[in-house]
């Protein structure tokens, strides 16, 4: 699990790496639970919630950035 304090040290570039990644294993994820292969159900709750973080932190950065809208 991606801790907060990793992720607010990534540069954007990075983050935007890291969410895009993420989202992959998430589809992966969610089309194995569909066809019933999905060993571990608690990914789809940890790679949401890794998503979440980095969408936070991008947003934060924006509204620091001074374009909060």
């Amino acid at each position: 699990m991606t801790k907060p304090n990793v992720l607010r040290e990534m540069s954007d570039e990075q983050l935007e790496h890291e969410l895009r990644e993420t989202q992959r294993a998430l589809f992966k994820v969610r089309c194995q639970s569909a066809t019933e292969r999905n060993d571990t159900p608690s990914n789809v709750r940890k790679l949401r919630q890794i998503v979440a973080r980095v969408k936070t932190i991008q947003r934060e950065r924006q509204i620091a950035a001074g374009s909060g809208s």
